[in-house]
């Protein structure tokens, strides 16, 4: 095995049981390896299996199959050189900044000099010299994820792992940690040899990463690697960087424009999985692009950077442009279809005509509600009778969101209307 090995997954497999006895597969034949030196990025959607991959590696679960090593010998419970920085702060709000840092070197039953020294050193690195007396209360949440960072720092592990560290910070806390980290790595001042960060941010990813591994969803699998061959610093306006960027988005939609494609057409089985996105925030995305400077056509990251999105924002409601055939995705650019152009121009009731017809086309379980509502003499149907139908062909909570997606869209529609309370469908409002 190459020495300069830290980590190698091979194979992972990993669920979790079901209510109903079956289980739910998170991790599906993941691979991944980390060399000493590197940052290696994990990035995909919420709900791709990142999260439950770094506790794989940190011990704190274990696989249904594959096998995963540190320093080429298997990982069977916490390894003492793999430590974690989580997405919440998780620090005793009754311990002082030095008393949260020193408890992982206290665990190791270090003496008690050599544990105030350590834990100072890694205050006083990570920038939080003169703050430790302070109680988290009285810290910022920059603040508070530095503390974090020392924590995890102070027990000199050769990985690192973080688990979307900075997305509970402010725009300018989160960009401001990652800067001092990467200037901390690039002196080589961390007493690491690897990190892995999992993220859904591409530019972050791009900023830190020296390769990125592409996550899909439903299981989670690796669908691909970019390598990131830039210096560092990395500079968002360097045309580098836009590049890495503009990449990253190509390989991200690529399979999910091919999913789309392969959408079952009008008339087929009624079973395709959906992701809620409100109908306001297709309008306003369709409003975006059709307004300069874009007129018809946008980069994904130029409007995502414009719009504020992450692709947990970002790519459900592309998706449903793509779906309802309002909306085009090719080599991550966004063009508006013939009919999305005329919805940005329409008014209230064009629009909803529009989004009508396209409902009815392009998502066969919409239609078929519709068609059971016609035939029924009362025109109303129960809820448990179409989850029961999604369920047949997908997990319970994918077919309540399936659901839930065409119960919001048909109602912008008028294709008919849902009570929540009685938790019945009816014809009620539409004509």
């Amino acid at each position: 095995m190459d020495a300069s090995v830290l980590l190698d997954v091979h194979g992972v497999r990993r669920t979790f049981p079901r209510p109903g006895g079956d289980e739910l597969l998170v991790l599906d034949g993941v691979d991944l390896s980390l060399k000493e030196g590197e940052i290696v990025g994990l990035l995909g959607r919420s709900g791709s299996g990142k999260s439950t991959l770094l506790r794989l590696i940190a011990g704190l679960a274990r696989p249904q199959g594959g096998s995963l090593s540190y320093l080429g010998q298997p990982i069977d419970g916490p390894a003492s050189g793999i430590a974690m920085v989580f997405q919440g702060f998780a620090l005793f709000p009754w311990l002082t900044v030095l008393e949260n840092v020193q408890l992982g070197l206290e665990a190791l039953g270090l003496p008690e000099k050599e544990i105030r020294t350590r834990a100072l050193a890694a205050i006083d690195l990570i920038g939080l010299d003169g703050y430790e007396s302070a109680y988290p209360r009285e810290l910022s949440g920059g603040m508070r994820q530095r503390v974090g960072f020392a924590r995890s720092l102070v027990v000199h592990p050769n990985i690192l792992l973080m688990d979307e560290p900075f997305s509970a910070l402010d725009v300018l806390t989160a960009e401001n940690l990652r800067t001092d980290l990467i200037e901390l790595w690039m002196q080589a001042k961390l007493p690491i040899k690897g990190i892995i960060l999992v993220t859904h941010n591409i530019e972050e990813a791009v900023q830190m990463c020296d390769r990125v591994l592409l996550f899909s969803s439903n299981p989670g699998r690796v669908t691909s690697e970019i390598v990131i061959d830039a210096p560092r610093p990395r500079e968002r306006t360097d045309p580098r960087f836009e590049d890495y960027v503009d990449q990253i988005y190509v390989a991200m939609t690529a399979r999910r424009v091919e999913r789309q494609r392969q959408a079952p057409p009008t008339g087929s089985a009624p079973v395709q999985q959906l992701t809620h996105v409100s109908s306001s925030t297709i309008a306003g995305l369709i409003e975006a692009v059709a307004a300069p400077p874009y007129n018809g056509k946008a980069d994904l990251p130029d409007i995502a950077s414009d719009l504020q999105l992450e692709i947990d924002d970002l790519f459900p409601v592309t998706e449903a442009l793509q779906l309802l055939r309002l909306g085009d995705i090719e080599g991550g650019d966004i063009k508006l279809t013939h009919m999305g152009k005329r919805f940005a121009d329409a008014d209230t009731n064009e629009r909803k005509e529009i989004f009508s017809r396209s409902l009815q086309s392009y998502v066969p379980f919409a239609t078929h509600i519709r068609r059971v509502l016609d035939e029924r003499a009362n025109h109303a149907a129960p809820r448990r009778r179409f989850i029961d139908e999604l369920e047949d062909h997908m997990a319970e909570d994918a077919a309540e969101e399936t659901l839930r997606a065409i119960i919001s869209w048909a109602r912008f529609a008028e294709l008919f209307s849902y009570d929540k309370e009685s938790e019945m469908f009816s014809l009620e409002n539409p004509t």
